[in-house]
């Protein structure tokens, strides 16, 4: 799983890139979301515009991400879903779990407005 975080107007963006499958990174990701929680980062997007590919450990890794922040009382926020992805959330009717948007900024703008 390839990732990357940055921070937007006090918003921590997780980037992902390529095919989000989990695998052994899913325990490192994990420790790093525990980390974020202990920061009290729990504002967080998920920017999915540069993943190709997802399967069911990937959402499984969203929902466990979205359910810990949901927990410390912050929310995973996702965005720039393709099609592919989009008709994945679709299926499993994550669509209705998942804060969805289609740019970072509308995402992190919904932090604003809460």
């Amino acid at each position: 799983m390839n990732y990357s975080f940055s921070e937007k107007y006090n918003t921590v963006v997780i980037t992902f890139k390529g095919k989000v499958m989990g695998g052994p990174s899913v325990s490192d990701f994990k420790d790093e979301i525990q980390e974020l929680i202990d920061d009290g980062k729990t504002n967080v997007v998920a920017d999915l515009s540069k993943v190709s590919f997802m399967n069911s450990s990937g959402l499984g890794t969203m929902i466990t991400t979205m359910t810990s922040l949901r927990n410390a009382g912050g929310d995973l926020k996702i965005c720039g879903a393709s099609e592919r992805i989009e008709s994945l959330l679709v299926v499993t009717k994550l669509i209705t779990v998942f804060d969805h948007y289609k740019t970072l900024d509308e995402a992190v703008a919904a932090y604003e407005e809460e």
